[in-house]
């Protein structure tokens, strides 16, 4: 049985929002998130061909849980992770905070990962196909994270159709460091020996939001040349706007959710100025609608993907954006 949103957004509302998370992780699990009925456009980017162009963001499946389910539920692509090489619990809780008033969520989780052995466990169980990629984490406490990210790939690469390299988490000290030209290029290299060995898996890379026009023109500068297939535009921001009314707005960690759209946009159209079409852009933060969605294609992504819309929206949304990208 298939429980309307509209039905179970009051019970997920009553739990804490890492309760609700897993709870919804959870009946994604069972087969009770539905199946997709929007048109399909297929779409190629990067050299990665998704079913349609509406994706899932890393963050919800974590660990590669549910990834059949929540393709039969209508996403073109699924993103998991991010995952680190060892395991790690992540930070204390609370850690995830629901700005209700905003539609927004706060979140500093900080990289909880089973790992990459666990996660490709799970990668092997899974019976039907789909386009699903893995987003490269490194442990809090590594003292060389191009290596952290180079064994991800080695473990998990042949598993997936592309992996994400994620330099743009606020919630790992340092991580955001590694978005200059020079931290780019070593981890691009050390990813590429692993590729040569056998997991000739496409590399995107996930920027953070609150980037200088100098940062833009930096990695907009070395992407074409270090091998970036896809630029993801992009994370949860550490900027708190002014129109934040919830009590929980000052809570550290990444916002994300509806205050992201306008900002997360403004950049994907800088990427897009700047890379003139030698990086295909995938647009993400924001996207509460298919009109959300529609103008991220706008601004120039090839491709989008969502997550704290569905806190709001719930799988609803999921077609709304398949339908407004595809004309449909």
């Amino acid at each position: 049985m298939i429980i309307p949103f509209a039905l179970a957004r009051p019970f997920l509302f009553a739990l804490d929002p890492e309760r609700a998370h897993r709870a919804t992780l959870t009946a994604m699990k069972l087969g009770l998130g539905g199946a997709a009925s929007a048109p399909a456009k297929p779409v190629t980017v990067g050299g990665v061909r998704f079913a349609n162009p509406v994706g899932l963001a890393a963050g919800f499946d974590k660990d590669g849980e549910a990834v059949d389910p929540l393709l039969k539920a209508g996403f073109g692509f699924v993103e998991i992770g991010g995952v680190t090489p060892k395991p790690q619990p992540g930070n204390d809780r609370p850690r995830v905070f629901r700005l209700t008033e905003d539609r927004a969520v706060i979140n500093r989780y900080g990289l909880n990962s089973k790992g990459a052995e666990h996660v490709a466990r799970n990668l092997e169980r899974r019976r039907a196909s789909g386009t699903v990629g893995i987003n490269l984490g490194a442990n809090k406490e590594s003292a060389d994270r191009t290596a952290d990210y180079a064994e991800c790939l080695k473990v998990l690469g042949q598993l997936v159709d592309f992996a994400t390299v994620n330099v743009s988490s606020p919630n790992t000290p340092g991580l955001r460091a590694l978005q200059d030209r020079a931290a780019l290029t070593a981890i691009f290299d050390r990813l590429h020996a692993v590729q040569s060995q056998g997991a000739a898996t496409p590399l995107f890379l996930k920027v953070a939001p609150d980037l200088s026009d100098e940062d833009v023109a930096d990695i907009a500068a070395v992407a074409p040349d270090i091998g970036v297939s896809a630029l993801v535009v992009a994370n949860t921001t550490i900027a708190r706007p002014d129109s934040l009314k919830s009590p929980h707005a000052q809570e550290t960690g990444g916002l994300s959710g509806e205050p992201l759209m306008k900002p997360s946009t403004e950049l994907l159209r800088r990427f897009h100025e700047k890379l003139a079409g030698r990086v295909p852009l995938i647009g993400v933060g924001g996207i509460m609608s298919g009109t959300d969605a529609k103008a991220k294609m706008d601004a120039g992504a090839e491709a989008v993907q969502i997550y704290s819309g569905l806190v709001y929206r719930g799988p609803d949304l999921i077609a709304e954006c398949v339908r407004a990208v595809s004309g449909g």
